[in-house]
């Protein structure tokens, strides 16, 4: 099992001593549905930290639903993470990351190139670097969506903040805060959704199907993979 937090990095990724070590897969608890296996190296981001850039979403290549998962859940997770207002948030594109870096993806437990930090600040002024893993995706019922993530300072080559989740369908606590993002989801946007669908009808066309506000979380992996997200990066440290 691979210590999510080691470092066999040729630019140390530096861990200050007494965190906690992690699991490689730990699903949500059923009793409160509060992330767990998360590391902060404080509550609050660095003042300093304005630019972060954020390299592709990656997975194993031999799995298939990974492979899926990967494609659909990429563009969530950037919307996700400007949501956050945390920072400025950068993509890498994996043809721009493989000029650089030798290689179009990285999951951050990998030997990095010794000029992989120095590369992207200059290619994109970043303060930190964030890399991203998809672990687990199950596209049927029960879904299950699992995130590796880690926020790493470009500069001093520290872990800011980590996380490795996997989030549960069959999870009761999972499942609950599941509902109730839908629900909030579903709240905020059908004001827009009413009206677009009125327009619709004054001008004698049917609404199309991405009007619908019905859908339900537990019949989408890329809402579930959404609400994934978001709950992930709450746990980000406070700007």
């Amino acid at each position: 099992m691979k210590n999510f937090f080691s470092s066999r990095s040729l630019v140390a990724v530096v861990i200050l001593a007494g965190c906690i070590v992690l699991t490689q897969d730990t699903i949500m608890s059923a009793q409160d549905a509060k992330p767990q296996n998360v590391f902060s190296s404080s509550p609050v981001l660095p003042e300093d930290l304005k630019r972060v850039v954020v390299l592709p979403l990656v997975c194993e290549k031999s799995q298939t639903d990974l492979s899926s998962g990967c494609e659909m859940l990429d563009p969530v997770l950037q919307v996700e993470l400007v949501k956050t207002k945390k920072f400025e948030v950068v993509s890498a594109g994996s043809e721009m990351l493989r000029s650089l870096t030798g290689q179009s993806g990285w999951t951050g437990a990998e030997v990095l190139p010794t000029n992989f930090f120095d590369s992207l600040q200059r290619a994109y002024g970043c303060d930190a670097v964030l890399f991203c893993q998809l672990t687990v995706f199950h596209a049927y019922a029960p879904l299950a969506v699992g995130w590796r993530m880690k926020l790493v300072d470009a500069a001093t080559k520290k872990i800011i903040w980590a996380a490795d989740l996997v989030f549960d369908a069959s999870d009761p606590a999972v499942a609950k805060s599941a509902e109730q993002f839908q629900k909030q989801q579903q709240n905020t946007h059908g004001e827009t959704k009413s009206l677009l669908k009125n327009l619709a009808r004054v001008a004698d066309r049917q609404p199309a199907s991405a009007l619908d506000d019905q859908w339900g979380i537990f019949n989408s992996p890329r809402h579930f993979g959404q609400f994934a997200a978001e709950k992930l990066l709450q746990t980000l440290p406070e700007r």
